[in-house]
């Protein structure tokens, strides 16, 4: 599997999929504008209508227990082949998409959306996909369906994040020879990097960081998290974005004061995807330093987190 077979899956989903065609082609005209939070810090906000399904999921225990499983392999379209990948996955063109290229990586088992055991898998699929940002949703951050395990990958240079994070100030965590570990310092979402060139030193310490998180208790789930990982020229970057809430309250709200923003891993990474236009239209910079400040780890167990980690 590599990229020259990614792109013909792609361009036989466009010839042999009208609904992915459609989708993929819709990405035309999606409208994007950019906000600046400060002078090292930029949100794209892009309205894409035909993200509403997934950002307003129904991801309770009932509701999942009322639908089939749409990544399991006996539902999907007939029109939706995937590509191997290892033993376990499968690569699919992802007909909903927020990328030019995007792509959701599904397990071939119906297992729960559940990160722990599956790092060295991202890694590897993070080199394999080097064009790529691979991604995960953690199953009450933003997964759309958490009861199947997947990874999704968008193409490079869409998340403000890729650039952003040289320039950005950081608190050294740790640093050998072989893992570097910092955390962003006045950002608008918390933000632990680890960068490595050596798979199962960037596994520990991704174990480690996972294992400070708080429990979340609901059902006895993994931590609230999102995850973004690339590989550049033998060097991997993960990106982890430890969660407080699932959704902020303006989700929930009526009228004028709702917003159907449900931030995942890429609205972390600094795309934020709004379904509806009135929403793209009264986004702006005070809202959005809002909505993180809700959905992201406090400042009292963050704090208490990098006192942990340098333990």
């Amino acid at each position: 599997m590599g990229l020259n077979d990614i792109d013909s899956l792609i361009q036989q989903q466009i010839t042999q999929w009208p609904l992915a065609a459609k989708n993929l082609a819709a990405l035309d005209q999606v409208q994007t504008r950019t906000l600046v939070l400060s002078p090292g810090e930029t949100f794209t906000i892009q309205y894409n209508p035909g993200r509403i399904t997934s950002s307003t999921a129904k991801t309770d225990s009932q509701s999942i227990g009322q639908r089939p499983c749409f990544l399991c392999a006996k539902n999907r379209p007939a029109e939706q082949p995937g590509l191997p990948f290892k033993a376990a996955y499968e690569i699919l063109v992802n007909p909903f998409p927020i990328f030019p290229r995007h792509l959701t990586i599904v397990e071939q088992q119906h297992l729960p959306q559940r990160i722990h055991g599956r790092m060295t898998d991202m890694l590897e699929l993070a080199r394999e996909l080097s064009d790529f940002i691979v991604f995960y949703n953690g199953p009450k951050c933003g997964a759309s369906a958490p009861d199947h395990f997947h990874f999704q990958a968008g193409q490079k240079g869409l998340m403000p994040i890729e650039e952003e994070w040289s320039h950005l100030e950081k608190q050294l965590i740790f640093n050998d020879t072989e893992v570097l570990v910092e955390a962003a310092v006045h950002y608008s979402r918390k933000c632990l990097v680890v960068e490595g060139q050596h798979p199962e030193s960037m596994v520990h310490w991704m174990e480690k960081i996972i294992g400070c998180l708080p429990a979340n208790h609901e059902e006895k789930e993994e931590p609230l998290l999102n995850l973004l990982a690339g590989y550049e020229a033998g060097l991997w970057r993960i990106y982890l974005f430890p969660r407080g809430a699932h959704r902020p309250r303006q989700f929930f709200s009526s009228g004028a004061g709702q917003l159907l923003l449900s931030p995942a891993s890429v609205d972390f990474g600094g795309l934020l995807i709004t379904p509806r236009e009135e929403d793209f239209d009264k986004l702006d910079t005070d809202t959005i330093r809002d909505i993180f400040k809700q959905v992201s780890l406090s400042d009292t167990s963050w704090q208490q987190l990098l006192k942990d980690l340098q333990k």
